[in-house]
């Protein structure tokens, strides 16, 4: 299938590996022009590198850390005319409620709210004036079930969740979309950082500690990185135009609720 994203101009926000880069290869692979971002200027360089090696396409790349006001006014400008956003970056760290202070909440807000927020509102009015523009959050499972572990990640993404559903009905019209991917245990290197933690805690091996985070998949197996980027790219493409303000669970199956 040809999603039509040949020469699309796609801005994916912490790119340089994960979640972020998985959509940048799906992306690049449909003939989209990608644009990665990362705060490690030299990673991002090796990785549009790599990328381009993979696909063959045009991977260009902007060192800014989008949840800095000046870092988020570089990325932005650097970018120009975009059709395509993914809004991605890292999020607190796990905590319990004695550790949520005043700080800890305004971090997660400046992490997972404010960047993807401020993102669409600098790139959906060209998006608009142009009649095309796909704009995707990747979130977190944990926005539709939530654990208190997670509680300061589960909060500032139910809220891009609410705002980006409010704007989705308004944009739509003008052939601009607006939805969120919601992963669980694809196999990134953020898993195997939960990992080593498990084996260093419990003194397990590897493929021990493995086993005991894909056994909380239905599925019984970590996502690939390409089933995540490939919906990334779906929910980008031409095909998808009555596709607006949802949520896509990328997670084996695992979420429990019916809606």
């Amino acid at each position: 299938m040809d999603l039509g994203l040949s020469k699309r101009r796609a801005l994916i926000c912490g790119s340089s590996q994960g979640l972020g880069y998985a959509c940048a290869q799906s992306l690049s692979r449909e003939g989209a022009i990608v644009i990665l971002n990362g705060r490690d200027e030299a990673k991002l360089e090796a990785a549009a590198a790599r990328l381009h090696a993979e696909t063959g396409g045009e991977v260009l790349f902007i060192a800014a850390d989008q949840s800095d006001e000046k870092g988020r006014a570089r990325l932005i400008a650097g970018a120009g005319d975009i059709d395509i956003l993914v809004n991605n970056n890292a999020g607190p760290a796990p905590g319990a409620l004695v550790d949520w202070d005043h700080d800890a909440l305004i971090g997660a807000v400046e992490m997972n709210l404010i960047p993807a927020v401020q993102m669409m509102r600098a790139f959906i009015p060209g998006m608009q004036a142009r009649r095309f523009g796909r704009i995707v959050n990747i979130t977190s499972a944990m926005v539709k079930s939530p654990r208190l572990f997670m509680g300061l990640s589960c909060a500032a993404r139910a809220g891009l969740t609410a705002v980006s559903k409010a704007i989705s009905r308004e944009v739509v019209i003008d052939n601009v979309t607006i939805n969120n991917l919601l992963p669980e245990r694809i196999d990134t290197p953020r898993q195997e950082f939960l990992a080593q933690k498990i084996m260093r805690e419990k003194g397990v091996d590897r493929d021990t500690a493995r086993t005991e985070i894909s056994d909380t998949i239905a599925a019984k197996r970590f996502g690939l990185p390409h089933e995540f980027g490939d919906a990334c790219a779906f929910l980008c493409s031409v095909q998808a135009s009555f596709i607006s303000g949802q949520n896509l669970q990328v997670d084996g199956g695992s979420y429990e609720g019916l809606v």
